[in-house]
């Protein structure tokens, strides 16, 4: 990518063969130096600059393999070749600094969009959870609330049909009336004393204070409702064997006066 450096290596050189050494090249030193650093320039025109500072184990291992192929005829074998520091242009530098910072504002970025969109899918899911859970709470209050008052009314008309089957067989004895009369008149006495207490705004009838006279009137609209039931059903009841009987005595008499 066009980038200029500079590269400082530290080559490490054993002599195989003094006689080629000595006579096989000049300057034996140079010459491997000199191999060193033209591998080195084609080595690194194959690679990117971010790629230069990721790879230099390979480019240690390729530097020293070129070497001992070219040296073998001059005696000298290759042990080791590091590449020590690389020097960056400060343009480059800076720019690649600023490329850094880039990077790691980006990662820093996605990193907090991630952390605010995993944050709200969480609280999305709770309050999901919890209206779901909420909704579940008021239906089984509800059923519960619907069904508990079902079994009230169930029990309170269950205790008043016992109440007025109690009622109707404790009239129906001898004293019945008498304490028929002493509830109602112990309802009005309660019913009068609760008066002028929410209005002071009364209408009432002139006769108030009588509570025999309201008692009585209380047990003539009862007997009056009962007398209809009451006839109604000896109406219903069939007619007894000797009551045919003797209607059926009577008609021959009356035909037997009719003919005389």
């Amino acid at each position: 990518d066009n980038v200029t450096l500079q590269i400082d290596g530290v080559l490490y050189l054993r002599v195989m063969d003094p006689y080629k050494a000595s006579y096989g090249v000049e300057d034996p030193e140079y010459a491997v130096t000199q191999l060193a650093q033209t591998t080195m320039r084609s080595e690194l025109g194959k690679l990117s600059l971010d790629r230069v500072f990721r790879e230099r184990e390979s480019l240690n291992a390729s530097i020293v393999d070129a070497i001992n192929q070219a040296s073998d005829c001059w005696g000298i074998r290759c042990l080791r070749y590091e590449i020590k520091d690389i020097h960056v242009p400060p343009r480059v530098k800076e720019s690649m600094q600023m490329q850094v910072e880039a990077e790691r504002r980006k990662r820093a970025t996605v990193l907090e969009s991630e952390g605010t969109r995993e944050s709200a899918i969480n609280v999305a899911e709770g309050q999901k959870q919890a209206q779901i859970l909420a909704s579940e709470a008021q239906k089984a209050e509800q059923i519960n609330k619907a069904a508990g008052e079902a079994n009230a009314m169930l029990v309170k008309a269950r205790a008043k049909a016992e109440a007025i089957q109690l009622l109707a067989a404790a009239l129906a004895q001898q004293h019945g009336s008498a304490a028929a009369s002493l509830s109602v008149a112990e309802q009005y006495v309660s019913a009068f004393s609760q008066l002028a207490k929410d209005s002071n705004t009364l209408l009432l009838p002139a006769s108030t204070g009588d509570v025999s006279n309201m008692v009585a009137q209380a047990l003539g609209i009862y007997s009056t409702l009962t007398k209809p039931q009451a006839a109604r059903g000896r109406a219903e009841q069939p007619p007894a064997p000797g009551d045919v009987q003797a209607a059926g005595a009577e008609v021959p008499k009356a035909e037997q006066e009719d003919s005389s």
